[in-house]
């Protein structure tokens, strides 16, 4: 029998993983990809913005999920990205369902208009709490808050853990509070690797 991660496997996808491991880039791996997309399929995704795309790793599951017509919102500060994501995003198919903005995620999103069935988020850690508090208003009823890197390798279950990146901890930490403690979300983390946090949005 095939494991749930060969059912979704694909030559262009191995690439991706291997330019990651390559370049020591950091991407969500291929259980918590997988888990993407079941999650934008489960509320008929068809429009999703992400905060912080990289080379385009959580848009290949996004952009299956979609399906033709629907759109993937990508955000990057760097072209270089871009222009990687384009070459393997093409190469599969799903190019034409994605949007790639460059620029810093927040402002594309002041300037992108309308409402998401998904709001993703892989942003810079500092920038968790700001990001929840913009999405969450432009999340659809029945829509997606989704965070990765929750658990931040466990930092957020230790008292005055040591902190690479000064006040991300701490910035996780309060964005996981926020989003708890939202009586308008129904949440819950699901821990495979870093840990990904789900809010879904009741329905009014």
């Amino acid at each position: 029998m095939r494991t749930l991660a060969e059912q979704f496997d694909h030559p262009i996808l191995d690439e991706m993983e291997a330019f990651a491991r390559e370049k020591n880039f950091p991407i969500v791996d291929r259980l918590v990809g997988i888990s993407l997309e079941i999650y934008a399929k489960m509320i008929g995704a068809r429009r999703i913005f992400e905060f912080g795309s990289g080379y385009g790793y959580s848009a290949y599951w996004f952009g299956k999920a979609v399906g033709a017509g629907g759109q993937v919102i990508c955000t990057d500060s760097n072209p270089l990205n871009q222009k990687t994501a384009e070459q393997y995003l093409t190469a599969v198919g799903l190019w034409e369902r994605v949007k790639f903005c460059i620029g810093y995620a927040q402002d594309v999103f002041e300037q992108t208009e309308g409402d998401f069935d998904i709001c993703y988020n892989d942003a810079d850690k500092g920038g968790y709490p700001d990001i929840w508090l913009m999405a969450r208003e432009r999340i659809r009823p029945g829509g997606l808050y989704i965070a990765d890197n929750v658990l931040w390798h466990g930092h957020v279950a230790v008292e005055n853990a040591a902190d690479a990146k000064p006040g991300w901890t701490k910035a996780i930490k309060e964005h996981n509070q926020l989003i708890c403690k939202d009586s308008e979300f129904d949440t819950f983390i699901n821990p495979t690797r870093d840990g990904v946090i789900v809010a879904r949005r009741k329905m009014a």
